[in-house]
């Protein structure tokens, strides 16, 4: 029988890789079952088979980015949650972008400190 207390699940994507990893860690600790991968690629690649709940995503990256991957992963699994994260001013310009073509995205600025992440999770 399923548990009804199951962890939301949470792929989180960014290119540095110290930074998805703690991520992760910060998650898992928290009482989430995240995965940390190191491209809007694998991103993609894995989230079929992973089903998370959630998405949080660097911005840019060097294959694909994280608005990009965000909007085929929500094609693939409308009901997801995206949160994207960025420490670069291009992001705006890719954000509009989005945005024009109908994608409305929740972003916060890196450095992300833990609990504004959190926090922005549970709402």
């Amino acid at each position: 029988m399923p548990s009804l207390n199951k962890k939301p699940r949470v792929l989180v994507a960014d290119d540095e890789r110290v930074i998805a990893d703690t991520l992760a860690m910060i998650l898992n600790q928290s009482g989430f079952d995240a995965t940390a991968v190191y491209s809007g690629e694998k991103a993609l690649e894995l989230a079929p088979s992973v089903r998370p709940d959630m998405l949080i995503s660097d911005v840019i990256m060097a294959d694909l980015n994280g608005i990009e991957a965000a909007i085929r992963i929500r094609d693939l699994l409308p009901g997801i949650k995206v949160l994207l994260f960025s420490g670069q001013a291009a992001t705006a310009d890719l954000l509009e972008k989005a945005r024009a073509e109908g994608h409305e995205f929740d972003i916060l600025a890196k450095p992300v400190h833990p609990q504004d992440l959190l926090n922005r999770l549970r709402s």
